[in-house]
């Protein structure tokens, strides 16, 4: 349900940014209204309290949002809270975003390595990364994970490339326990 409703209105959200011809400026304030909700905590408790009611609810985001956001991304999000699914108003930001990152062919690339790279590592593999994609540019996370022994790992959305060395021994790992050996032959 939740994939639903992000796909729902996040979709919306794009098709008004993308005819009015605003996808950066609802991408810069949908990344300020994600970064506004993760700060302050008590935000969730209110929308999430069941004795305040959606009207007050929705005067709450109004009150946080109006003036420094536009018109269209408050009553989105003042929408989310009249339907009951401000839960999911994360999930929502977060899908706009990767959706106007794709419309630019900007790609999220997470790469978890052994020890940690050098810029000159990271500008290799984001180089690579270029050039074996169809994405111009990358946004790059990285991360280190001494139990990988080597190698590294790469996801880019539902896409993974293992080629660390615990991958590869735990493969031959498993083809070494199929193997039957005969004994006394």
């Amino acid at each position: 349900m939740a994939k639903l409703v992000a796909k729902t209105y996040g979709d919306a959200l794009f098709e008004v940014a993308a005819e009015s011809k605003r996808l950066d400026a609802f991408y810069e304030e949908a990344e300020g209204a994600r970064a506004v909700l993760k700060e302050d905590a008590d935000i969730y408790k209110l929308m999430n309290h069941p004795k305040i009611v959606k009207e007050e609810k929705i005067q709450i985001i109004e009150h946080i949002f109006k003036g420094r956001i536009s018109d269209e991304l408050v009553g989105l999000i003042g929408m989310i809270v009249d339907k009951g699914h401000f839960a999911e108003l994360d999930s929502v930001l977060e899908y706009f975003i990767n959706e106007v990152k794709e419309s630019k062919n900007i790609g999220t690339a997470y790469v978890t390595s052994a020890l940690e790279l050098s810029e000159t590592q990271k500008a290799q593999v984001a180089k690579k990364l270029i050039q074996t994609t169809k994405y111009v540019e990358f946004e790059m996370h990285y991360d280190v994970d001494a139990a990988l022994i080597g190698g590294m790992v790469i996801r880019i959305k539902d896409r993974v490339v293992d080629s660390s060395i615990r991958t590869k021994l735990n493969h031959l790992s498993r083809e070494l326990s199929k193997i039957q050996l005969k004994v006394g032959e």
